[in-house]
């Protein structure tokens, strides 16, 4: 795994050497701000549209547990099989040799 940086702060990309203060250098920081802000802007709407998806999973998983409560609580009151109920199959005559019967 690899180690997650600390989420309090977004640190911004440092350059080793440093520039001179010029015109072009004061233009180049605004254009790393504006790539950066881009990026970061980018990177929130999917989030957003990952927390959405999230949660509507989230919601569908609910309603699916809701169900299988429902069905569990039924299948518990419900008053159990009596094992003469059970239908078996019919055995084919031993003449028939085409006939296979699979039980599962």
């Amino acid at each position: 795994m690899r180690p997650h940086p600390s989420q309090s702060h977004i640190r911004p990309k440092i350059s080793t050497m440093p520039r001179q203060k010029t015109e072009a250098a004061a233009y180049l920081d605004i254009y790393k701000l504006v790539n950066e802000k881009t990026r970061l802007q980018k990177e929130l709407v999917s989030l957003e549209e990952r927390r959405d998806r999230i949660q509507s999973r989230l919601e569908v998983l609910d309603v699916e547990i809701t169900a299988l409560e429902q069905s569990a609580h039924q299948l518990r009151d419900a008053t159990p099989v009596e094992p003469g109920a059970i239908v078996r199959p019919k055995v084919p005559a031993a003449d028939d040799a085409n006939t296979l019967v699979l039980e599962y």
